[in-house]
This record gives C-alpha cells, structure tokens and sequence, in this order.
C-alpha cells in the first residue's frame, strides 16, 4: 500500500472506531463545557485576585480537556489489539514503518486541527464572561496561546499513543498517565519546583501564559514536552517493532 492510502486507512479507523472518535470529538465537547461551567460563576472573582496569569486562568478548562485528548491517543492505540486487529493491520502493511509513522501523523494532526479549535474556543468563551480582566486576542501571548494550547493537546496525544503501543493496554496507560499528569507535577513540585518544570504537562503549557513561569520560556517550554512526546513515540515504536501482533 501507498504511504497515502495508508493515512487514508488509518482516518478511516478513527472514524468508525466508536471509542476512538468519541474521545477526539470529547475534546470538541469539554472546551466550552468546562469553560461554561465555571467562568459564569467564579471567572471575574478568581481573576480579581490578581494571584495568577490572567491568560493561563482563561485555560483552566485545559485540566480536563487535556484527559479527552490522552484517551485519544489511548483508545487509538489500544484498538489495534482488540480481536486480532494489528495482525490485520500488518498484513495489509507488511512495512511495520509505514504502519507505525501512518497512525501517528494521523493521530497527531487530528488532535492538532481539534486542539486548535478547541483553543480558540475555550478563549473566547472565557473572555465572555471576564468582563473588564478579559484578555484581548491581540494582546501579547493571546494568539500563541491559541494555537499554543492545539499543539499541546497533539503532544499529550501522541505521548499517550506511544506509551499504550509499549503497553499494549489503554487502561493501563490512563491509569497511570491521568495520574501523572494531574498529581505528580503538584507533588515533585513540592520537592522540587525545578524539576517539576521539566515534567510533560508543566513544560508544555508554558505556551499558555502570557508570561511564563520558571526556568521554561513558552516556546522551550512546548520543545521539552515534544521531547517527552517523542520519546514515548520511540519506546512505542520499539514494541512494535519487536513484538509478535
């Protein structure tokens, strides 16, 4: 097969894989839900207290969008090895390459293009109910932030897809990932705030402040969390690689 009909197939699965699309289109969904639930109601009194960065407050909703976004590249993975599917899979592409760098772009760009969405999303839906501490889109860091917040999303996304082609297991991969994302940056950074900067989802929202944090400028901070990502990548490639289907 082609390269192209390859990243044709690989579409096809996530569309028709009903647990995969659904976390993807879940990205869609949380945005302007999250956003929605809570800027009404604490949005201008949080942002009053002047205590944080007024354009990371607007990314809240990214604490529970980011977990849509890791159940994507799980459940995408994880559905080859449900019924015998890699095998399929395989000998369809005999090239274990192509296959594996096929679901990868494909996976990747689809949570780049919704991230993307969902980023300008979850900011104007913030904004709209900030009143005067609302940040405007031509402020500095509001743009970047934007598309800063799709290619996060992509990152997290393809990390948790290489950690479950090495585990071969979704449920292990967000067991121990949503944990890791959402706990432990809080914990080490109790011991040791340098080191936590360094951690996949610290490093990689950086790009979401209007004026970052720590030792990680925005854009370092997004190349640190690539690094995790490709990584992950590496080690699930590896499996594959390695492995019997």
């Amino acid at each position: 097969m082609s390269p192209a009909a390859v990243l044709r197939s690989e579409w096809i699965k996530i569309r028709s894989v009903r647990s995969v699309f659904g976390s993807l289109l879940a990205v869609l969904v949380a945005a302007p839900g999250i956003a929605l639930a809570v800027f009404p109601a604490i949005g201008q009194p949080e942002a009053a207290t002047g205590d944080m960065d007024r354009l990371f407050w607007i990314y809240y909703p990214m604490n529970f969008v980011q977990i849509a976004a890791i159940s994507f590249g799980a459940t995408a993975a994880s559905s080859e090895y449900l019924n015998g599917a890699l095998r399929n899979s395989l000998a369809a592409v005999p090239r274990r390459g192509l296959f594996y760098a096929a679901k990868a772009a494909v996976v990747g760009a689809g949570a780049l293009v919704v991230g993307v969405v969902a980023g300008f999303v979850i900011f104007f839906t913030a904004n709209a109910f900030l009143g005067g501490y609302a940040v405007g889109i031509g402020e500095p860091g509001a743009l970047r932030s934007c598309f800063g917040a799709g290619l996060y999303l992509a990152l997290i996304t393809l990390f948790s897809l290489g950690l479950t082609f090495l585990l071969r297991s979704a449920v292990a991969v967000l067991s121990v990932l949503i944990p890791f994302i959402l706990i432990v940056p809080f914990v080490v950074g109790g011991m040791s705030e340098g080191a936590a900067a360094w951690l996949p989802d610290r490093a990689g929202r950086q790009i979401l402040f209007q004026d970052p944090l720590g030792p990680l400028g925005a854009w370092t901070g997004l190349g640190v969390a690539a690094l995790w990502a490709a990584a992950a990548l590496l080690a699930g490639w590896w499996a594959v690689r390695r492995r019997d289907a």
